[in-house]
Parts: structure tokens; sequence; C-alpha cells
């Protein structure tokens, strides 16, 4: 009965190690999620409520506003304009948007060719969505969702560039969201510290006694 009795123990001791094995415990918390994730990017999402916001594209190169003027895209427009008022429409949470014009209600898309075009509020093309990316130098690109590599870019003249012809390091394909006259922009101010020689020493340097004068 004793010989019976440490079998079993041993038994359960050995089906516990199985189960929580460092190796199977490992293998859990090293989930590659970025897949999952870069996947559920590419989903449209129809049933969550979309997030609206309004603000205006300053173009880089240009130095005047993206607009949406019907069928035609520039970026030619003034601060204030009307057909440089944007409505940009969240479309999942992998940051990708859809970007109406607010006066015309025309999207703003990117052909197979490459080229932008604006297309009627009704039309649910997939070529109407875009990636947002926030940059280093605080710039924003707008990359096509649907052809990868692909950017949202304007001449010095305000003229469209052909997506094939963009890369992301170009100056003709970064933008800085502006509110309209009067009005802020409903998002957070990015906080960044930036630690060079000069102040790392300052803020390595105790503080000093300071002695009254006698």
């Amino acid at each position: 009965m004793s010989s019976l009795l440490s079998t079993l123990v041993v038994l359960s001791v050995q089906a516990l190690l199985v189960v929580c094995s460092p190796l199977q415990v490992l293998a859990v918390d090293n989930v590659n999620f970025s897949v999952y994730v870069e996947n559920q990017t590419r989903v449209r999402d129809a049933t969550s409520h979309r997030h609206h916001r309004v603000y205006q594209l300053y173009s880089r190169t240009s130095g005047k506003h993206l607009q949406v003027v019907g069928r035609r895209i520039s970026a030619k427009g003034d601060d204030g304009d009307k057909y440089a008022q944007l409505v940009v429409e969240a479309d999942t949470f992998g940051s990708q948007v859809r970007i109406r014009g607010k006066e015309t209600n025309f999207y703003l898309c990117m052909n197979r060719r490459g080229k932008l075009v604006g297309k009627k509020a009704s039309h649910r093309s997939a070529d109407c969505v875009f990636v947002e990316m926030v940059l280093e130098n605080h710039y924003t690109a707008l990359m096509s969702a649907r052809y990868s590599g692909w950017y949202v870019g304007f001449t010095k003249r305000g003229r469209p560039r052909r997506g094939p012809q963009t890369l992301l390091n170009q100056q003709d394909v970064h933008f800085m969201k502006r509110p309209l006259p009067g009005k802020q922009l409903d998002v957070q101010p990015f906080h960044f510290t930036t630690v060079n020689q000069r102040n790392r020493r300052v803020r390595g340097t105790p503080p000093t006694d300071i002695i009254a004068p006698t």
C-alpha cells in the first residue's frame, strides 16, 4: 500500500512539473502579437463609432494646405480656405484614416496608378484609406493602405505626386496638422526631453553652498 502511494505521489509531481514547466511558460510569454496587430490593422471597422477630427494639412514643400476641390487634389490652399478644411475619419485602431473635404464631401483617394483623386462620399473604396504616420521630425505622412510604400505628396507648386515617385524621407510627403483659424486641435502635444553633454553635466553638478557676505 505504501509503495502504491509513493508511486502516485511521484506521478503527481511529474504531472505538475509538466504543466508548470518553465519551457511551457516561456513559450506562452514569448507570443509575438505584432502579426495579430498587423492583420487587425488591415481590417475595416464598420461597427465601432468613428472618431472624426477637423483640421488642415500644411504641405512642407508647397507652403500651402492640402485641398480637396471635388475630383481635383492640390496643395495650394491658404490658411482657412474652405476647401482646405478636412474631416479626418478614423477607420481602424491601427491609425488608418479616411480624409474628406468638408466643403465638397469628396474623399482623398489614390488610384492604382498612384494618382491622387477625389471620390464621392458614397464611394467606400479601399483606395481612400491611408495610414497616418507620425515621423521623428514631428511631421505627418500619409501612406496608402492599399498600395504599401506609396505616399500622399506634392511638389513645390502644390501639384500632386504619383505614389510610385514618393519616399518616406522626402519632404514632399511631409505634412503638419494645423487647426482651423480660431480653433485648437483636439490632440495632446508631444513632450520630448533632449539630453546632451551640456545639460548632463549640469544635472550631475552638486549644488554649491551659498556663503553670506560678511
